[in-house]
């Protein structure tokens, strides 16, 4: 049996945090995974720039409520889950990640927590596990299934690493050029090739 393991932002739906720097204007709040590699530094970057400038869960929410997922994401979901298992392995947090996971019909989600205070103040971030895409991939082959993975940045790349077969997703030119060995699609034709034909 075959799953995908897929990222959610820049793979299926656009990166919420980019969208927070728009709505609120912060430049410094662009940052994401394919900027800097270390989670733990980037989480703790965003988090003092949102208590910096007062921003609450509330504005994140309104972000990605207004939303949408990439254009041919849910026709993509949609076919690529009716051949295989499809899981979605992702940084992003299930506090405010709701609405776009409905808008793509609410495919299996392992994702990460946040710590809110009483007045709505994002205070700190909780990891399901440390690698945890990498960990989800090996316990998935623990169980003689075949995974194929896809991602578009460096928190995916042990996720990528450890799958039967793995590529990049529009990646910038950075990261595959310096991981050569692995595929790098554009388009979901493309990577519904890679994970059903393979």
């Amino acid at each position: 049996m075959r799953v995908a393991c897929l990222d959610l932002e820049g793979v299926l739906v656009p990166e919420i945090w980019l969208g927070l720097a728009e709505k609120t204007g912060l430049e410094e709040l662009q940052i994401t995974t394919r900027d800097i590699p270390d989670f733990d530094r980037l989480m703790k970057t965003r988090l003092e720039i949102l208590d910096n400038h007062g921003i609450t869960m509330s504005d994140l929410r309104e972000v990605v409520s207004q939303m949408e997922p990439l254009p041919g994401a849910v026709e993509f979901i949609d076919k690529l889950r009716s051949t295989m298992q499809v899981i979605i392995l992702s940084d992003t947090f299930e506090e405010f990640v709701p609405p776009l996971m409905a808008k793509l019909g609410y495919p299996t989600l392992f994702c990460n927590t946040l710590v809110i205070d009483e007045n709505g103040r994002i205070r700190d971030y909780l990891l399901r596990q440390r690698d945890g895409k990498r960990h989800a991939v090996l316990a998935l082959r623990s169980m003689n299934l075949r995974v194929f993975a896809a991602g578009d940045s460096y928190n995916d790349l042990s996720m990528i690493q450890e799958a039967d077969k793995g590529a990049f997703f529009r990646a910038p030119e950075s990261i595959t050029s310096a991981y050569p060995k692995h595929d790098a699609l554009e388009s979901y034709g493309e990577l519904y090739d890679f994970l059903t034909r393979s």
